[in-house]
């Protein structure tokens, strides 16, 4: 079994695309799709999907607890750099760039508090 996509929840959609088209414009996926409540971005191979959607059932998007959703870059420049950007673009650290175990590493929060980690 393989993971092929994932979905993160959002309160303003719009804010949530413009985040991150511009954190996956130089190494990220990039964006197939669109709906009313739902953006899709995907890498090159197709072997994995992300989005960003408004919850189906209308009530409001919550980030989980615990919960975080892990990039693969290509170096530890690449994280640093993404890691940055978040910081610009509005999100907020939780962890800085730095060596953890065998990983070169990242954390952060979206805007809508949506643990993601890079990592290299």
């Amino acid at each position: 079994m393989k993971m092929n996509y994932a979905v993160l929840g959002t309160n303003n959609l719009k804010a949530s695309v413009q985040f991150y088209d511009a954190l996956f414009a130089q190494t990220g996926p990039k964006q197939i799709f669109s709906t009313e409540r739902m953006t899709y971005w995907q890498d090159e191979d197709a072997s994995f999907t992300f989005a960003v959607a408004e919850p189906f059932d209308q009530q409001p998007a919550t980030h989980g607890n615990g919960s975080m959703l892990g990039f693969k870059v290509g170096s530890s420049e690449d994280v640093t750099r993404l890691h940055k950007m978040v910081l610009e673009l509005g999100g907020k650290s939780e962890g800085e760039p730095g060596q953890r175990g065998p990983l070169f590493s990242a954390y952060a929060r979206d805007l809508d508090g949506n643990k993601i980690s890079f990592y290299a």
